[in-house]
């Protein structure tokens, strides 16, 4: 492998934040929320009925829950110059059907490219992009489905890959008692083009969730499970000579949030990713592990939203988004 390769190969774990343990996959940028609301509420959530262009795709069932042509931007910090753009654009057709295009990108800014014995060589850059078309069908007054399709495309220096990948997903809503439950298939995919000839798989991801909200109290808890089909010591990260426990392993499936809706205009969040908070904790970085929060303003026609959370041991990460109905 040429010498910027091996750079881009370190990279591409790096990129993971601490989710190193899934070596044999790629694309990780598709784990990161879209919505500043979605990171806010854990980073991962796909049963909060709310009209949020930016956070419907999480399920592609909830896009039945959004307002005609809405336009939403999203900006995300990362570590060090990295960042996360994106834009979705929402279309009814009619009272049943609902698509939507989507298209993102993160980019990791200019690194220094070096030789074996660590001269700097040269530098490179690294993105990723993703562009989504989803579409929802709402089957009756509780009952919508959805799918969403993915054109993946990753390029490290010279070494470039390029993926399709789907996503099927399921949700029930009960507007009376403000409850609603999903069921999302995310990520089926496979791999077009891979990295130097060493083919990777696409992070599929089984995730089951509900959001209730309560009756006298303008709060909404969700509980989101994730991972589903990832039940092996070796699918998570654990510091070299230690053992994942039992519990430990059960909760690194879960993430819970809350809203509080303060007044009809304004939601204020938090979330707990417990899997977050072990392997930064693991990596060796504590400082506010696992925790999210974010807040925002929902008007008829303009919503925003700003989060905090920390994926990566380097820093902490902002995310903004705004949205209008046109």
């Amino acid at each position: 492998m040429k010498k910027s390769g091996i750079i881009a190969g370190l990279f591409l774990v790096a990129a993971g934040g601490v989710r190193a343990q899934e070596s044999a996959s790629v694309y990780h940028f598709l784990q990161f929320p879209q919505a500043a609301h979605t990171t806010a509420l854990g980073g991962v959530n796909i049963s909060a009925v709310d009209d949020d262009a930016a956070a419907a795709l999480n399920n592609p069932a909830l896009l039945s829950t959004l307002s005609d042509k809405t336009l939403s931007l999203n900006f995300m910090t990362y570590a060090a110059s990295s960042k996360q753009v994106g834009a979705t654009f929402v279309k009814a057709f009619g009272e049943r059907h609902t698509a939507a295009l989507e298209a993102h990108y993160f980019g990791y800014g200019t690194m220094d490219e070096t030789d074996n014995a660590g001269n700097v060589v040269g530098s490179f850059s690294a993105k990723d992009i993703a562009v989504t078309a989803g579409y929802a069908y709402l089957l009756n007054d509780r009952w919508a489905g959805g799918a969403s399709f993915k054109m993946l495309y990753s390029r490290y220096a010279e070494y470039a890959s390029a993926a399709l990948a789907v996503d099927v997903g399921l949700n029930y809503y009960d507007p009376d008692a403000d409850f609603s439950a999903s069921v999302a298939l995310k990520n089926v995919g496979v791999q077009l083009k891979a990295f130097d000839d060493i083919s990777e798989h696409v992070p599929y991801d089984l995730q089951l969730g509900l959001s209730k909200g309560l009756a006298h109290l303008p709060v909404r808890f969700s509980l989101t499970l994730t991972d589903l089909t990832r039940w092996r010591t070796s699918d998570y990260f654990v510091p070299e000579g230690e053992e994942l426990k039992s519990a430990q392993k059960l909760l690194n499936h879960l993430v819970v949030g809350f809203d509080v809706f303060p007044i009809r205009q304004l939601y204020l969040s938090a979330g707990y990713n417990f899997r977050r908070a072990y392997e930064l904790k693991a990596a060796g970085s504590s400082h506010a592990a696992g925790l999210s929060f974010g807040g925002g303003v929902q008007l008829s026609r303009f919503r925003a939203g700003v989060a905090y959370a920390r994926y990566h041991l380097a820093a902490s990460s902002l995310h903004f988004d705004v949205a209008y109905t046109f």
